[in-house]
């Protein structure tokens, strides 16, 4: 069964000059993970904003739970929670008072909202800092409470944007563990992410999505199957980065990608190890020393570079 069903979706801003969604269409099956991966102003904000009832599309339809999300907001956002991509709490007050709060708001009553704020608070280690003001918590204490406040009505679907923007690699594990945690319980999830590494770590499914558009789907191992075969890296010296180039795109048979920043250039190979030591023959006749050379299994980095020919850094840095 589907728990979240959106079809060819279009929303434009600034009288249409610009097009955040473009045809967009993505289910969820129920009881999984679909990570939507893609950069800054791909479109998954946006996204997620239409299915959270928070934005109308200019065309299109979308469900949650089998619910019409333009027809019956209110019944949807009773089945669901949602995560920002910055932590929606009041800064002045503690950690419990957030939680009551939003029970209180949800129409829980006083006595079940203080019971459920104190059960989230130990679900997500926070009850040690539980009276503590809210301006006191580090980054990765803000995001676990502020997902907490998405749980307070135990969703059926959740939608998790950009839930780990922000916070530093162990922050960052520590909510993926939570997360974890959550579809163990069973809630369906939609995660948008640009980190690459999450979408591996923790997706059922993968929908790439760029300028608007999904433009692959599939698990992770699927979308790494697209790039074909291992992909040959080679480090050298700035002055040897354009006939190394040249090398390896001679050999591999397809176009090289250059990490400036790195010197490391790059590019599928599909005979593996023989490449591997045809490239260092080439270099050894053109007396270039590479600092270093490897054979890697596809990534989802080379699986974004290959459909979308950027990686999702740089045109997030953009």
């Amino acid at each position: 069964m589907k728990s979240v069903i959106a079809q060819h979706l279009v929303k434009t801003y600034r009288d249409g000059e610009v097009k955040a969604l473009d045809d967009l269409s993505l289910d969820v099956e129920e009881g999984t993970v679909l990570s939507v991966l893609g950069p800054n102003g791909a479109g998954k904000t946006t996204t997620v904003r239409i299915l959270a009832t928070l934005l109308k599309p200019d065309s299109g339809s979308a469900s949650v739970a089998g619910i019409d999300v333009i027809k019956h907001p209110d019944k949807v956002r009773e089945l669901i929670g949602l995560s920002g991509q910055y932590a929606a709490v009041d800064e002045t007050l503690t950690g419990w008072d957030n939680l009551v709060m939003f029970g209180r708001l949800y129409h829980l009553g006083k006595q079940a909202s203080i019971k459920r704020a104190e059960d989230l608070l130990e679900r997500f280690s926070l009850t040690d800092s539980a009276r503590r003001p809210i301006k006191t918590y580090s980054g990765g204490m803000r995001r676990r409470l502020d997902l907490a406040a998405s749980l307070i009505v135990q969703p059926k679907v959740l939608f998790l944007d950009e839930p780990t923007t922000g916070l530093d690699p162990r922050g960052r594990q520590e909510m993926w563990g939570v997360i974890e945690e959550l579809v163990k319980g069973g809630v369906t999830l939609l995660l948008t992410t640009q980190y690459l590494e999450e979408a591996d770590q923790l997706a059922d499914e993968i929908a790439v999505i760029d300028h608007g558009k999904v433009i692959a789907r599939g698990t992770s191992d699927a979308l790494k199957s697209q790039v074909g075969g291992e992909r040959l890296e080679v480090i050298v010296d700035a002055a040897h980065i354009a006939p190394t180039t040249a090398i390896i795109e001679k050999i591999s048979g397809q176009k090289a990608h250059l990490d400036e920043a790195l010197r490391k250039i790059s590019a599928p190979v599909s005979t593996g190890s023989l490449a591997l030591m045809d490239v260092l023959r080439a270099l050894d006749d053109a007396k270039i020393h590479p600092l270093d050379i490897a054979l890697k299994r596809p990534s989802l980095d080379d699986v974004f570079m290959s459909l979308t020919g950027h990686a999702a850094e740089e045109e997030a840095k953009a």
